[in-house]
């Protein structure tokens, strides 16, 4: 059974008419009609008799209001005790974020929302902090969690993407397969002298020679639609401009690694209910995250 339409059957038993219902419900007549008319169907039972004057129950439909009416009420005071639970959960909530980490950006901003009186502290960097001596309460981290005091809930699965500009790629061509990159000009995401000088493309591991490497995506897009370089960026930051056609989108037969994203917490210490609160909030909306991380990736 369709629970809004008991809820709209609910209504035009309180207001006595279809047409009271319908201005009640702000919807119109003919689209309240129908529900009713599908709800008995889905019953294969007569609710309502309707004449000129009005709808009066048959006794069918008696017996679902008397029934119908208590679980609405149930439902109606379930949602005001959840109303009131949000507004008295107050207090302060400490995380470590990537720098540039967009698709979290929107998710924070519907948690504070929904829990206005809970102060958000955000670090963002790409440094492992020390989750206890820099009082971090919840870290989002990019890679394999090595920590053994550490619990990680997984939340994400995306792979990196491989672009160029194509200016670029008339300037260079476009490499075919990866041991082409080796005589491209790349710029590559790592911290100075320490950075990585290879990219692991399907099965293949192919030497870099960088001309840039830097901790900071952004900085890595804009030299590649800049026509600068061939670099690696994260989905999330590669995907309008890809859609847009500043960046192609290279070697798409040879897919770079996966990368698991999770959330972090002290496993010795009893989360608080914001933190559990922030990690069931993060947890219910992980399928749209990964809409918004992964899917916009594919652009055949």
């Amino acid at each position: 059974m369709d629970l809004n339409a008991a809820r709209m059957f609910v209504i035009v038993v309180q207001a006595g008419s279809l047409s009271a219902a319908a201005a009640r419900l702000d919807v119109p007549l003919p689209t309240l009609s129908r529900r009713m008319r599908e709800l008995e169907r889905d019953l294969n039972v007569q609710l309502l008799e309707r004449s000129v004057r009005g709808s009066r129950l048959t006794e069918a439909g008696s017996r679902l209001y008397e029934i119908a009416v208590r679980g609405i009420d149930t439902l109606a005071e379930a949602e005001q005790a959840l109303k009131e639970d949000r507004a008295q959960l107050r207090g302060k909530l400490r995380l470590s974020l990537p720098q540039s980490f967009r698709p979290w950006w929107a998710l924070i901003e519907e948690f504070q929302r929904a829990y206005p009186n809970i102060q958000l502290f955000i670090h963002s960097t790409e440094r492992r902090l020390d989750l206890i001596e820099d009082g971090i309460d919840v870290a989002l981290r990019v890679g394999a969690i090595v920590h053994e005091g550490m619990v990680a809930r997984h939340v994400l699965t995306w792979r990196h993407v491989l672009v160029a500009a194509p200016s670029f790629l008339a300037r260079h061509g476009t490499p075919a397969v990866p041991a082409d990159l080796t005589d491209l000009p790349c710029a590559i995401w790592g911290a100075g002298t320490e950075a990585p000088r290879s990219w692991t493309l399907g099965r293949a591991s192919v030497p870099l020679t960088p001309v840039l490497a830097t901790n900071d995506y952004e900085h890595l897009c804009r030299r590649a639609v800049a026509g600068d370089a061939v670099t690696e960026l994260p989905p999330f930051i590669a995907a309008s401009h890809i859609r847009e056609g500043r960046l192609v989108q290279l070697l798409n037969d040879h897919p770079m690694p996966e990368e698991a994203v999770h959330l972090v917490y002290p496993r010795h210490r009893h989360p608080s209910a914001i933190v559990r609160t922030y990690l069931r909030f993060c947890l219910d909306r992980v399928a749209d995250l990964e809409t918004a991380c992964v899917f916009e990736m594919k652009t055949e």
